[in-house]
């Protein structure tokens, strides 16, 4: 159901050399990039995630409450990316661990433009 998720930037440069380097960690690449909007994924046909210079001009800024999860295949996985994000400068929302005992397995952290993201696996 989802196509994909737009986050906004005020540095458009420096969100996409951070996004390039964190989401190929996950084996994702560019499948669209223009001038003003860039969107990654592992199939062009699957939900992709997407930043984008705001049409209006204004400035970008992060919702309160607003995330995207990025779906990996371990535990292992969440450390790596997780710790990725920080060294990248992600400022850190909660360290890569289980949560629960339903098997959810997460990091948390906010990007370049302070927008939160979650890495996730179910480990059981």
């Amino acid at each position: 159901m989802i196509g994909y998720v737009t986050l906004g930037t005020n540095d458009f440069a420096k969100a996409a050399a951070y996004y390039d380097a964190l989401l190929a960690e996950l084996g994702g690449k560019r499948f669209m990039d223009m001038e003003t909007f860039i969107a990654w994924g592992n199939n062009p046909a699957a939900p992709m995630l997407s930043i984008i210079k705001p049409f209006n001009g204004e400035a970008a800024s992060s919702g309160n409450g607003t995330m995207v999860a990025l779906a990996a295949d371990s535990p292992a996985t969440v450390d790596r990316v997780y710790k990725k994000a920080i060294d990248l400068g992600s400022k850190d929302e909660g360290a890569a661990g289980p949560r629960g005992d339903s098997g959810f397995y997460a990091g948390y952290f906010r990007d370049v433009d302070g927008n939160k993201l979650c890495v996730f696996c179910m480990s059981k």
